[in-house]
């Protein structure tokens, strides 16, 4: 019997109007140098805490359970620096770091993992880096003139948001890219 498995991860969105148009510019400004990017979609703009993969509905209760036990309080989020993974020289990823909440963002993966541990999950093998994903570079093209304007917006200051609750995504793969719902969510209590 084939049980039904859901893609899932557990993220904080940002739903922050002015933040999300500093990274639309953001994202135009990269696109204007030819490069081959696919850019993340300004309703999926998150900070993953932890990618759970494909897992059942009995174990995503589980998640669900065990997210209700973190005792983060909410914080803010100072979204600031563009950079690159692996790095300048061969840019795959681009993303936004924080200058504040990067700290708060620790302590939930901290308290995340033994909880995640203890009902299946293997530990997460890549670590935890706070950052946001806006686009993913494709291949080389323009790769001179990409580092170019990743340069030049290094230090761009996107805002300062409030992150309230902590978010169980659903993620659906489509031909038109992802498309992320929330099956579950955790309000951070105000500090």
């Amino acid at each position: 019997m084939k049980t039904d498995r859901i893609r899932s991860f557990i993220a904080v969105d940002v739903s922050d109007n002015s933040i999300l148009d500093n990274i639309s510019k953001v994202q135009v400004k990269l696109k204007e140098s030819g490069a081959d990017l696919k850019q993340v979609k300004p309703n999926n703009i998150h900070i993953t805490l932890r990618f759970l993969g494909e897992i059942s509905s009995s174990i995503l209760e589980k998640v669900m359970e065990q997210m209700e036990n973190i005792t983060v309080n909410s914080f803010d989020l100072e979204l600031r620096e563009v950079g690159t993974f692996p790095s300048i020289k061969y840019p795959k990823i681009v993303w936004i770091g924080m200058n504040k909440g990067s700290t708060e963002l620790g302590e939930i993966h901290e308290q995340l993992e033994p909880r995640l541990r203890e009902i299946g999950f293997m530990p997460d093998k890549k670590g935890f880096s706070p950052h946001l994903t806006i686009a993913r570079v494709r291949t080389g093209r323009n790769k001179r003139e990409l580092v170019d304007i990743l340069n030049e917006i290094r230090s761009y200051d996107f805002g300062t948001m409030r992150a309230e609750f902590l978010r169980l995504k659903r993620s659906t793969l489509t031909p038109n890219g992802p498309i992320y719902s929330t099956l579950h969510e955790v309000f951070l209590e105000p500090s």
